[in-house]
């Protein structure tokens, strides 16, 4: 198949790019500028220049497509509304492109912090969350009620693998370095899903190639990993000790993520991987972040 893939240099945007070049498939990439045009095209990907805003680029590049994965989202989170109206907009006009046909659209979840006992598993389908208010696995099922092919594929919080730039791992790592803690919070228990990149873009693929309309399917390797396992790593790498904090004290020290390094969000891969013959192939969190190189 020809397809055309959202966020294509993007951390999991890329792998998935690779696997489906491996795979026998030929990629249309969105990127937002030429000089990132030019780095796809070096990998054989045909490189389309534009933003979720710029509608007319996204039906050309859907147009001339047999499938879309969408990974695309902006990373300024203080215009979470104005990203996610965006986003919205733009997973509605692929819908448009592909009405009357089979050809499926893939778009990017995520899983959700759970109360205690609970696990977040294929079958449920959360209303947006005025909080954060990305909307993109409602659009699609939206889109699945109108007889479009779209599915969704929901990553856990830390989708890992060396070189991370941008993710959790990195944000908690510097946090680390600027106050000479690696922390968590009260017994640190609570539980964090992960997931390689590499093992992620494979269930993006296998997502696409199914050609199914309206499911979720989960790329979690690890079902939930207490995350005191994952600060202890990340104090061994950065070299600092690992510490508990209350909940008050978490508040100061992590700022805006308290919330999420405190959140317990198990999540089941079981369905997704019945359903699509995945296995996860990769290491697993808390020995990638354990390497020495994986910051490099």
């Amino acid at each position: 198949m020809h397809l055309f893939l959202t966020g294509a240099n993007g951390w999991i945007g890329s792998a998935i790019a690779d696997g489906l070049i491996e795979a026998g498939h030929s990629v249309t990439g969105l990127v937002r500028s030429r000089d990132k045009a030019e780095a796809l095209a070096r990998k054989g990907i045909q490189p389309l220049v534009g933003g979720l805003a710029d509608h007319d680029v996204l039906r050309a590049g859907a147009s001339a497509s047999d499938g879309i994965i969408h990974t695309a989202f902006g990373l300024d989170l203080s215009k979470i509304a104005e990203l996610a109206e965006e986003e919205r907009r733009a997973i509605e006009t692929f819908g448009e492109v592909f009405r009357g046909s089979s050809r499926p659209v893939i778009v990017t979840g995520g899983v959700l912090l759970m109360p205690r006992g609970e696990v977040f598993d294929e079958s449920a389908r959360p209303p947006v969350d005025p909080a954060f208010p990305r909307a993109s696995e409602q659009t699609a099922f939206t889109l699945a009620e109108r007889g479009i092919h779209a599915s969704v594929v929901r990553n856990p919080r830390s989708v890992h693998g060396q070189g991370e730039r941008h993710g959790f791992v990195p944000m908690l790592a510097a946090v680390a370095r600027r106050t000479g803690v690696s922390a968590y919070v009260e017994d640190g228990s609570n539980l964090w899903p992960a997931v390689h990149r590499l093992d992620a873009a494979r269930v993006y693929r296998l997502a696409l190639e199914r050609g199914a309309r309206g499911e979720a399917f989960h790329a979690i390797a690890e079902e939930g990993v207490p995350f005191r396992q994952i600060a202890e790593a990340i104090g061994r790498q950065v070299g600092v000790p690992a510490r508990s904090l209350s909940p008050g004290e978490a508040e100061d020290h992590f700022g805006g993520l308290a919330v999420w390094v405190a959140g317990h969000g198990p999540a089941s891969s079981a369905r997704t991987r019945k359903a699509l013959g995945w296995e996860p192939r990769e290491i697993g969190l808390v020995a990638d972040i354990e390497r020495r190189t994986y910051s490099d």
